[in-house]
């Protein structure tokens, strides 16, 4: 059987990434306390709590998935912009992108009795057109401990090459077996899947991934963390949420106000307030402005 490495809060992000580069797949221990990742939990449990099940096999007829967490949790926002988590986007994806974004936050919840998942890869979000470049970096941060028997992510260490049409054999898989306030990152190309819960206990965990800045997101943090809500946070976290250029033309838009009483073409950022604003407008003003507009 493979193993995923483990490595310690303290490692040399160089070395992570070498790990990460040839398996696909690793775990860092003990990344955020015990405590703090409580918290966290307390935070979203309402919303978990709120969440039904999956509609089929693939999303879990016993697991809930519970997104919008940037607007809903401060504390995921935390977790979000981890320096450490952004030192290896950084190094995995800025060779094919400006800038890279948040791709997804959710999280999943597998409750006693789901049956495993099938086994696939993330970046399938976009079929299989993106083989030549690797367009994701996953993380899923243990909010409760991951064991073999509750429900542990299910990896393929090594499967990085492999042709999408490869079945895994049962002795090629592991579990990402680790403690709360861990985190399992893992690349868009490894073969992995949630595991069986045979326990009496709900395994939670917190997935936050990225993506390339030129890709659409699987979670539309436009409308998941809409303008009202990001213009409060830090322009840092509203440039990784997609308030930003991908790129010197991309993502652009054009406001559509009466004639002459707007810009013609402005970044993301200005319908968050920064930049030129628009004369005799505040900006709650303005998205009331726009928004009728649009629905008219």
């Amino acid at each position: 059987m493979p193993n995923v490495q483990h490595f310690p809060a303290t490692a040399d992000p160089a070395a992570i990434m070498a790990a990460l580069r040839r398996d696909g797949a690793i775990i860092i221990d003990g990344l955020i306390p015990d405590a703090a990742m409580a918290a966290l939990a307390a935070e979203i449990a309402p919303w978990l709590e709120a969440t039904p099940n999956g509609r089929d096999d693939f999303t879990g007829h016993f697991t809930t998935r519970t997104g919008a967490l940037v607007a809903r949790s401060p504390r995921v926002r935390d977790l979000v912009m981890h320096p450490l988590i952004h030192a290896l986007c950084d190094d995995l994806l800025k060779p094919f992108c400006e800038r890279w974004q948040l791709h997804l936050t959710q999280a999943i919840r597998i409750r006693p009795g789901q049956k495993a998942q099938a086994i696939h890869r993330d970046r399938w979000a976009w079929g299989t057109h993106l083989a030549h470049v690797e367009p994701q970096l996953n993380t899923i941060w243990a909010v409760t401990d991951f064991t073999a028997d509750n429900g542990a992510t299910q990896l393929v260490p090594g499967s990085l090459d492999w042709p999408d049409s490869r079945v895994t054999e049962p002795h090629e898989i592991v579990p990402a077996v680790m403690k709360r306030g861990s985190v399992l990152v893992y690349t868009g190309g490894v073969f992995h899947g949630g595991g069986e819960n045979r326990s009496t206990m709900d395994r939670i965990g917190l997935n936050l991934t990225y993506t390339l800045g030129w890709l659409r997101q699987e979670e539309n943090q436009y409308l998941s963390c809409p303008p009202a809500i990001a213009r409060t946070l830090d322009p840092a976290l509203q440039a990784v949420l997609g308030y930003a250029m991908g790129s010197y033309a991309l993502g652009y838009f054009t406001p559509p106000l009466p004639p002459g009483q707007g810009p013609e073409v402005v970044s993301p950022q200005w319908v968050l307030g920064h930049g030129d604003g628009l004369s005799g407008f505040s900006d709650s003003e303005l998205l009331a402005s726009i928004t009728a507009q649009v629905r008219s």
